[in-house]
């Protein structure tokens, strides 16, 4: 009898191990694993291939940390057109696109009353610590969807804390959402950041003192000379080259750059320089504390815009020491941020995401000098011709308002009450366009199904098309050719790859280290999100999650 008591002893203690460790688990599993924070970082004009471009440049805590600690979609691109900031912005954290988000730019005209509109804009705001009371008349009421920052906040019963960050006011105000706590961006006549009585009706103590610690004046106190001697530049063209931008009153577009003269006579340009962003991702550290973001019992989610990328891009183009040198000290903000997170959250606690909203192209003087194919388009001589056509044909003058989103805009009105034939009027101008030598295409949009257009352009086409919002006709111009608004530099807003593939890397709480070339597209990234915090994906969201992100 004692042998058999023996022997029944390690049963019962297995099973009330078994039971003890089934309770743990339950008790384990009641609550809902969420990162303290996310932070959701946008790069103003990243093209996909910075991230190696420059990569044996790059210090290990920065880009490297992203690629070699967290999962990079190396195949990501946008789904839709025109490839601009607001647009780009908007998807990111909407997972939607602009036939359902209506963000069809960073500004477009409505369709049904000709009205020019600012894709933030909103008269019924004040502005809140602007020296110009219009820098300030901001809100997200024109986004027409919800995003995933306000997915988080309303999974949360408005627990969770959402603040946006940018030197440009939709790149602060459309990922913060509708019901964000608050959006931050920077007016240039103060140098201030500023916000809109949408969020608050004065800036928080933390704020005005931020704003007076002149923190330009330091950032630009010494010129802008390259970090590493000029010569080990190799993955950029030669300095001075007649492709790029000046500075006002600079004579050559040569470093060293004198910025501080620059910026006391036109305050608008410290926008242009790599120590915007130096300005932004400070400033998001002050967000962190005057917040306490991360600090509470629900996730709290910070957006940050670095958008000097973007000014920088713009006046010098992609093949320039100028961006070059930009990405090399990003490098470095990004690190000493990093650092911030570990030591405030600490890490592995949160979860970043870097991306990027659009591209860019290379210059046109650059492909010119390397014979590769491609110029400049301008819109105001194309409206004149086709006014002057369509005046002829169908006895009414002006019926096109304007070229705009690389779309053909008409008087909607003025055809109304003419009682036009509509049809008529679009095949005329499609048939003109057709036969200009720089244009692909040329695509009423109402009849897209019947277009021989190629995949993935039909589909981004349609993505891009708001009815209320988009002109009546898509252009598409060949490779390498793009709207001219200067001889140098360079922008962005084509369905190609140089505007359309951007990096995604994610990082931190809940992402294991990989990478995949899987094929994913912008719409992607919100419900990836959504996924990961097991809250709703946004409302008008057409993506998927990106599964191998978060196994």
């Amino acid at each position: 009898m004692r042998c058999r008591a023996l022997l029944f002893f390690p049963f019962l203690l297995s099973i009330l191990f078994v039971c003890g460790q089934t309770k743990s688990s339950t008790e384990n599993s009641a609550t809902l694993k969420r990162p303290k924070l996310v932070v959701g970082i946008v790069i103003d004009q990243m093209r996909w291939d910075y991230l190696y471009r420059y990569y044996n440049r790059y210090g290990d805590d920065g880009f490297k940390r992203l690629l070699n600690e967290g999962f990079s979609c190396e195949n990501v691109l946008i789904n839709y057109l025109p490839s601009y900031t607001a647009v780009g912005h908007s998807c990111i954290f909407s997972g939607s696109v602009p036939a359902l988000n209506g963000i069809t730019g960073n500004d477009w005209l409505e369709q049904l009353n000709g009205q020019h509109l600012y894709c933030t804009a909103d008269s019924t705001v004040q502005s809140i610590g602007a020296a110009s009371a219009e820098d300030g008349k901001m809100s997200p009421r024109n986004l027409l969807v919800s995003t995933v920052t306000d997915e988080l906040r309303i999974a949360t019963n408005y627990q969770s804390k959402v603040v946006g960050v940018s030197l440009k006011d939709r790149a602060a105000i459309l990922p913060a959402g509708h019901v964000a706590n608050a959006a931050f961006w920077l007016d240039d006549a103060s140098g201030h950041f500023i916000s809109s009585s949408y969020y608050m009706q004065q800036l928080p103590d933390w704020v005005t003192k931020f704003n007076n610690s002149n923190a330009i004046s330091k950032l630009i106190a010494n010129e802008w000379n390259t970090l590493y001697p000029i010569h080990s530049y190799i993955q950029s063209d030669t300095d001075e080259q007649s492709y790029e931008g000046k500075y006002p009153g600079e004579t050559v577009s040569a470093f060293p750059h004198k910025i501080k003269e620059i910026y006391e006579k036109n305050k608008g340009f410290f926008r242009p320089t790599p120590f915007g962003n130096t300005l932004t991702l400070n400033f998001a550290e002050e967000v962190v504390d005057g917040y306490q973001l991360g600090q509470g019992q629900s996730t709290d989610f910070l957006t940050i815009n670095c958008a000097s990328t973007d000014y920088v891009g713009h006046m010098f183009g992609p093949n320039s020491i100028e961006v070059e040198d930009t990405y090399l000290r990003l490098d470095k903000d990004l690190a000493d941020f990093f650092h911030f997170l570990d030591a405030k959250i600490g890490k592995g606690q949160y979860t970043v995401f870097l991306t990027a909203d659009h591209g860019a192209a290379n210059s046109i003087g650059y492909m010119k000098k390397h014979e590769v194919p491609g110029d400049f388009w301008y819109t105001k001589p194309l409206v004149d011709s086709l006014n002057k056509i369509l005046a002829e044909k169908f006895n009414a003058e002006k019926l096109v308002r304007i070229i705009m989103n690389y779309q053909v805009n008409f008087d909607m009105s003025k055809i109304s009450s003419l009682h036009l034939d509509f049809d008529a009027i679009k095949r005329t101008v499609v048939d003109y366009l057709q036969q200009q030598p720089e244009i692909a295409y040329a695509i009423d949009v109402a009849k897209i199904g019947e277009t021989p257009v190629p995949e993935p352009l039909k589909t981004m086409i349609a993505n891009g098309y708001n009815f209320k919002r988009s002109g009546a006709i898509e252009i598409i111009l060949n490779s390498g050719w793009f709207e001219g608004y200067s001889k140098t530099g360079t922008t962005h807003g084509t369905w190609n790859p140089y505007d359309t593939h951007i990096p995604l890397v994610f990082m931190g709480w809940g992402i294991h280290h990989g990478s995949s070339n899987k094929l994913f597209h912008m719409t992607d990234i919100a419900p990836t999100v959504a996924a990961m915090l097991h809250i709703q994906m946004p409302n008008g969201c057409i993506g998927v999650p990106i599964e191998e992100v978060i196994k």
